[in-house]
């Protein structure tokens, strides 16, 4: 792998990893835990602490998958449309913890997430058609969406 390639995989990685960053900011504040406390949940929810190992792993696999189409050249208008689909399921991702924790706006949420699992699943069908290993990195983020869509109409549901 040359230089440049290294450069490449820290920028998606460090890209990807920012989102959740970004993103944890509001769960990492007290403000959300009494609120989240309070309401209603599925027997389903998973403990608190499995999320972060869950989170950063799912955040590599998305910068290194990123990096694997990124790497194919921005020449090409198929990366950068399928970069640009990455960056925008990038954007939902960050958009989701806001919503849900830090305005407490669970439906709003629901939106979010649903718009998120579709824009997922167009970037892993473009990552496909340059990297099916791209694709593949991607499939464990789009189960974990899938399950997160499901928690969140639960908690939805639960507390209306």
């Amino acid at each position: 792998m040359s230089g440049k390639d290294i450069l490449r995989l820290v920028a998606a990685c460090g890209a990807s990893l920012s989102a959740g960053a970004i993103g944890s900011l509001a769960t990492g504040s007290s403000g959300f835990r009494p609120w989240y406390a309070a309401i209603q949940r599925p027997a389903f929810t998973p403990p608190a602490w499995v999320f972060a190992p869950v989170w950063t792993t799912l955040y590599i696999l998305m910068g290194v998958a990123a990096f694997l189409v990124w790497r194919r050249g921005l020449d090409s208008k198929a990366v950068r449309v399928a970069l640009a689909w990455f960056l925008g399921q990038l954007v939902l991702n960050t958009l989701w913890s806001p919503v849900f924790f830090g305005w407490h706006r669970i439906g709003l949420a629901l939106i979010v997430l649903v718009l998120l699992w579709v824009f997922l699943a167009v970037t892993v069908w473009r990552f496909a058609g340059i990297s099916k290993v791209a694709a593949g990195l991607l499939i464990p983020y789009l189960l974990w969406v899938s399950f997160a869509g499901v928690l969140n109409a639960s908690i939805w549901w639960l507390n209306r």
